[in-house]
């Protein structure tokens, strides 16, 4: 077989002649019919009104409707963007105000600062944990310092091995904000590295302590601490206005940053009143963000938080370069499930994807078994080379601000910062941060937003996957965490993960004798039961029953299943068709062979007029699954946990 024949490089253009044939304004688009909205919209009407009968086709504007989604917190979401002309400019990362990001990336491989989270106890697995992080990718290091975490007369010895001129350390406590920061800094006196390459984050964060537990907030001492590293490396800040107390209590996107702000500007006057002036006040704050598996929205939600905090800046007449927010995201505890567990690597993965793209300057990825435990030495790997991956082989961190520019991006920057920056008023006009925890204002937005998203994730709008959608029923739990050690009770806001209340579900199953199930009575061929037998099986594993089934079959065959299997709940899957001839007859059936509970998948009104009668409920989608099966688990028989059989 002959080698194809190449090309001689004398008969090749020249450099030149290819330059001098490029348009000097070269458009991609050229030759394309240039599309319009309309068009858009008869595509999605199209879609949208396939399969409607004749006469109840949707307009476009209730098609539209359809598409369109609002967070929990109220922000409206396009199902399409477009170019505005009326958009503000785009500016530059690195400069006022800040939108595109208040640090601007060399594109170096070490884009961002990979900080490990610690607070195993022992001191020496801690110890030999963060050698085996900064040695594998990690830049710096954050300890945890409480009672149920890393202990403070082992601060010493968890860093023996770190060069303290190379990695940051930042510290944070639930229990004890000062003696943690006195801690870290007793260990830098004890060093000798000069002052100037000493990095450190001291988590100060009086509002949110006192929003953990119930206290009120002391601001007196914020100038001692900012004194104290004066002459440190200019990264490193003494106060950590932290998000995670408010994001794991219940706070969306937009009173997480409006809280972060009012939270900072607080600081900023107590700060004032001691002798700090604004200028190096800003220079004290650093910002720990959530990053969510939202990737949008943890985008904009970073973005946002600049833009303000730059505007801040503004009124208090700080520089404009001092104006930038340092932001420091962590991985949503909220978001992490316990179970399908490995399905937070996934979670991880786009979260610290955002974090990135949203310009932070610090990322911390939570290990995938958090929920379990301390994490194993696997799941710390993991959590690290996640970092790793997107920016030395993914190059993620050689961008500046890679979202810039795109429509949905920007839009959503700009909504976040409106929503954001109204309820900052409100809290000014009311006294304060300080005085809007005290007045239960706080509290009472907390608790709207907690129903609103208990219901969006009981409806399946806010689907967990593995959790609340695609369960595994028979996954075996992992194993090899260290189990935490009990915590401090903490009297201020709760924090809960959004997986709790379907985890909850599948104690009471597991907790049950034997094998508790719900039996799918399923009708004619498995082209007519097919789809709703896989949805109603998928939904009763949300709380880990099993489903056993018919298989098809005439009612005697079907009832006589059921008595074998054993359990008093019993759901018909079925087509229409089917249903109408059928449904009501095999209902009393199962109900004369001692079903308690009959449902139907489907519809009431295709088992005909009046139906509804034969039936304790129906399975569909859009249902709240979590009061469907808190009832099946109720009629089966099944305690709450705390229940004395």
């Amino acid at each position: 077989m002959s080698s194809p024949e190449q090309p001689n490089p004398a008969d090749l253009p020249t450099n030149d002649e290819v330059a001098a044939n490029v348009p000097e304004a070269l458009d991609l688009a050229e030759g394309f019919n240039a599309p319009d909205h309309s068009q858009w919209e008869e595509a999605v009407l199209k879609v949208m009104n396939r399969g409607r009968p004749e006469g109840r086709e949707l307009t476009t504007e209730k098609a539209l409707a359809r598409l369109r989604s609002t967070t929990v917190d109220g922000v409206e979401i396009e199902p399409l963007y477009t170019f505005d002309d009326d958009a503000a400019e785009l500016g530059y990362p690195g400069v006022a105000p800040f939108t595109r990001g208040s640090t601007i990336r060399s594109g170096e491989l070490d884009s961002w600062d990979v900080r490990a989270l610690h607070e195993h106890p022992d001191a020496g697995v801690t110890r030999r944990a963060i050698l085996d992080d900064l040695q594998r990718g990690a830049t710096s290091i954050h300890l945890r310092i409480d009672p149920d975490a890393v202990q403070p007369e082992d601060v010493g010895t968890d860093l023996a091995d770190v060069l303290l001129d190379l990695a940051k350390i930042s510290v944070s406590s639930r229990h004890d904000q000062n003696t943690a920061a006195e801690t870290v800094l007793g260990v830098f006196e004890k060093s000798d590295v000069a002052d100037e390459n000493l990095q450190v984050n001291l988590g100060i964060d009086p509002i949110g302590f006192a929003a953990l537990n119930h206290t009120d907030p002391d601001l007196a001492g914020l100038s001692g601490w900012v004194e104290r590293i004066r002459g440190f490396d200019a990264t490193s800040r003494a106060i950590t206005v932290d998000a995670s107390v408010w994001h794991n209590a219940g706070a969306g996107d937009v009173h997480e940053v409006a809280w972060l702000i009012a939270t900072a500007v607080e600081y900023v006057r107590a700060l004032a009143e001691q002798g700090i002036s604004p200028n190096e006040s800003f220079g004290a704050i650093n910002f720990r963000v959530t990053a969510t598996d939202d990737q949008f929205a943890t985008i904009a939600r970073l973005r946002a938080l600049r833009t303000l905090w730059n505007r801040v800046g503004e009124v208090f007449e700080v520089d404009a370069d001092r104006r930038g927010a340092r932001q420091w995201a962590v991985q949503s505890w909220r978001q992490i499930t316990r179970d399908d567990a490995y399905n937070n690597i996934l979670r991880s993965t786009v979260s610290t994807f955002a974090a990135a793209v949203g310009g932070a300057e610090a990322i911390s990825t939570l290990p995938f078994d958090t929920a379990w435990g301390l994490p194993t030495d696997f799941a710390r790997r993991i959590a690290r080379n996640t970092q790793i991956v997107l920016a030395e082989e993914s190059h993620i961190g050689r961008v500046n601000d890679p979202a810039g520019g795109s429509y949905y991006a920007e839009e959503l920057t700009r909504a976040l910062e409106d929503a954001a920056w109204a309820e900052f008023q409100t809290i000014e006009a009311a006294g304060g941060m300080v005085a809007a925890l005290g007045s239960g204002h706080v509290t009472d937005r907390l608790a709207e937003l907690n129903a609103e998203r208990a219901k969006r994730l009981a409806h399946r709008s806010l689907p967990i996957t593995g959790v609340s959608m695609f369960p595994n029923r028979t996954e075996e739990p992992l194993t090899g965490q260290t189990p935490r050690p009990p915590a401090p009770e903490r009297h201020g806001l709760p924090w809960h993960r959004d997986a709790e209340v379907f985890e909850a579900l599948r104690d009471r199953t597991n907790r049950a004798d034997g094998e508790p199930a719900v039996f799918l009575a399923c009708m004619g061929t498995r082209r007519e039961f097919g789809a709703r037998e896989g949805f109603t099986t998928t939904l009763f594993h949300v709380a880990g029953l099993a489903t056993p089934s018919s298989e098809g079959g005439d009612i005697a065959e079907i009832v006589e299943r059921f008595r074998a299997s054993g359990t008093p709940v019993a759901v018909l899957c079925s087509n229409a068709a089917t249903y109408a001839t059928q449904a009501r007859e095999l209902a009393d059936a199962l109900r004369a062979a001692g079903a308690q509970r009959v449902l139907i998948a489907g519809a009431y009104s295709e088992a005909g007029e009046g139906a509804e009668a034969s039936f304790d409920g129906r399975v569909f989608a859009g249902m709240d699954v979590v009061e469907l099966l808190t009832d099946t688990l109720d009629v089966l028989g099944i305690a709450h946990e705390g229940d004395q059989k």
